[in-house]
């Protein structure tokens, strides 16, 4: 399956020649029919001689609706370019080619009509013409079949050339990343609302549930049915014509430009960086001054623009710019675009996407799509997330993450000098943050028990404070015995000098307990709460601050942690200005 879009200046015959060639007027409404104009885009199939289907869009010549031209062109796969023998080339012969480039387009016949109204010099005036017009570019070379449809001539050459034209035309990738752009909606007839547009990057099926990109929000929907060339299917792969049957929304919900996706596949941006080419054609430097206009998919969006690096971009330059986007779209590096003036009415220029969530600020900003540059700017990416970003499958560095190496360097170096500087107690897993702990398992030297990490052969710490006891001998420390021997008023651990390291390791063992601030031996709580069990015990109503200060023999200071541990494990519990008896108050042993 191809899909083909017709091109070319009004009225040089784009519909007539598609209704011949396929059976179907693409010209839909009546004002089209009454004007003999075609207004908005027309869709049409066919089945070639050699039995390959062809899908044609047939878009609007005139000026006024290049918009809709524009809708129509962007995920196509060649154009039939369209010249009257009568008229030659013209302002819209000249745009719509320039469109077609700067979308990618590398694939393309060109039919000159309405050759039956001339004699055989002036068609061949038009034929030397038309080389010079498209020499250059994609079209230079292409072969031009002359047709005339109500005199019945050059149909059937012109199908031969279609069918050698898509021979060599690449069909679209299978990416498993299913994007349709929507260029129409409409309610059918008992079934609901219908979205149409062609399939990029993977395939749907029915019963398949997506998401509908639609403005700031996007809204969970069902395909309840598959159809392209008015034929029913189950499944549809990438690159064919493509109708939606779609439960969850209303057709009115839905507009042009909206983007039907598989959810979790995309990484809607409403900021992206890209290359942008102008046209030689334009009579004036492109900056950030001026009304634009995107034309991204199938969608027209009013942007900023910020030139990258410069000031602005010369006609017939390239350059760098960044675009910030009305809502959010989900887009790729790769993905090709048009930009448009719309004070002006002009086409400005068009170029591809490289960035869709930058990072650095516009001054410093150097957009590519090297994946590698991704990965740089941000140091740590998780893998998942780089290919929402990048549509590139790289497989992690660290656990999850993608990681550039100077981010993995700076971290080993940070943790060595960290489990390094730890001495025998060791760096505590637990201050360290995900990151850290992926890479500290992979450190050569290192070795990671009981939640710490410590040199290999234990090295021990030359700073002050450390204190010379190992994991085993923590139980025996200097400041634990004081705080034993003290237990009420108990000795600071910064005036003692003890590393804080130490403290940790000896509250996460449970042979100190940390209160406000204050650290006490785990026994001089059990010893508090029998003390206060007794003071309870003969006055039921509560005991004051004051009086179990004075039972413990310490200081307000150290007598309110004291409670509020008490408090906390329901010992004891606070009413008003007194203490009574919690749901855990030790039983007084009766003497």
């Amino acid at each position: 399956m191809h899909v083909v879009a017709t091109a070319g200046h009004v009225d040089h015959g784009k519909s007539t020649l598609v209704l011949a060639l396929t059976g179907t007027d693409p010209d839909r409404f009546v004002e089209e029919k009454a004007r003999g104009l075609t207004i908005d885009l027309g869709f049409a199939w066919t089945v070639l001689p050699s039995g390959r289907e062809l899908a044609f869009v047939d878009v609007p010549g005139h000026v006024r609706f290049i918009r809709n031209m524009l809708a129509g062109v962007g995920a196509v796969d060649a154009c039939l370019f369209v010249v009257a023998a009568t008229e030659g080339w013209k302002p819209q012969s000249e745009e719509h080619l320039r469109i077609l480039s700067l979308l990618g387009v590398r694939h393309g016949l060109i039919a000159l009509t309405k050759v039956g109204l001339v004699d055989d010099e002036w068609q061949a005036l038009a034929r030397m013409e038309i080389d010079d017009q498209v020499a250059g570019t994609f079209l230079e070379g292409a072969e031009v079949i002359g047709v005339d449809v109500p005199a019945g001539l050059g149909l059937d050459e012109l199908r031969d050339a279609l069918d050698r034209l898509l021979a060599g035309t690449p069909t679209a990738v299978d990416r498993n990343r299913p994007r349709l752009w929507v260029d129409r909606s409409f309610a059918a007839k008992g079934s609901g609302t219908v979205v149409t547009g062609t399939l990029a990057g993977g395939r749907l099926r029915v019963d398949d549930e997506l998401l509908l990109l639609n403005g700031e929000k996007g809204a969970r929907v069902r395909v309840r049915a598959l159809q392209t060339h008015q034929r029913a299917f189950a499944e549809v792969g990438p690159g064919h014509r493509l109708a939606v049957n779609l439960t969850g929304l209303s057709h009115d919900q839905v507009i042009r430009g909206d983007a039907l996706v598989r959810p979790g596949q995309w990484a809607p941006t409403r900021m992206l960086d890209a290359s942008l080419e102008v046209l030689l054609s334009l009579d004036h430097d492109v900056s950030r001054r001026g009304a634009y206009q995107l034309y991204v998919g199938s969608g027209e969006h009013a942007v900023r623009l910020r030139v990258l690096g410069a000031a602005a971009i010369a006609p017939g330059e390239a350059g760098l710019v960044r675009l910030h986007l009305p809502v959010e779209l989900p887009l790729l590096p790769g993905d090709r675009y048009v930009l448009r003036e719309s004070g002006r009415s002009e086409t400005v220029g068009g170029g591809e996407v490289l960035d869709v969530a930058p990072v650095l600020p516009a001054s410093k900003a150097h957009p590519s799509r090297s994946v590698d540059r991704v990965v740089e700017e941000r140091g740590w990416v998780d893998a998942r997330q780089l290919e929402l970003l990048t549509g590139s499958d790289v497989p992690p560095t660290v656990a999850h993450w993608v990681v550039s190496p100077a981010a993995l360097r700076a971290t080993r170096e940070r943790l060595s000098a960290a489990v390094s500087g730890a001495g025998a107690l060791g760096l505590d897993l637990a201050a360290l943050g995900e990151r850290e702990r992926a890479v500290l398992g992979g450190l050569e030297g290192v070795v990671v028990e009981a939640g710490r990490a410590r040199l290999v052969g234990g090295a021990s710490s030359s700073r002050p404070g450390a204190g010379p006891a190992g994991l085993t001998g923590l139980a025996e420390n200097p400041w634990l015995a004081g705080l034993r021997a003290s237990p009420f008023t108990p000795p600071d651990p910064a005036s003692a000098g003890v590393d804080r390291q130490v403290v940790r390791e000896l509250v996460r063992r449970g042979l100190v307990i940390e209160r406000d601030g204050t650290y006490f031996a785990t026994e001089a709580i059990t010893d508090a709460a029998e003390i206060v069990a007794r003071l309870l015990a003969g006055s039921p109503d509560g005991v004051t601050v004051a009086v179990v200060r004075d039972a413990l023999h310490t200081t307000r200071k150290h007598v309110l942690p004291i409670l509020a541990q008490l408090d906390a494990t329901g010992v004891t519990r606070r009413r008003g200005d007194v203490r009574i008896a919690g749901p855990r108050l030790p039983r007084v042993q009766e003497t």
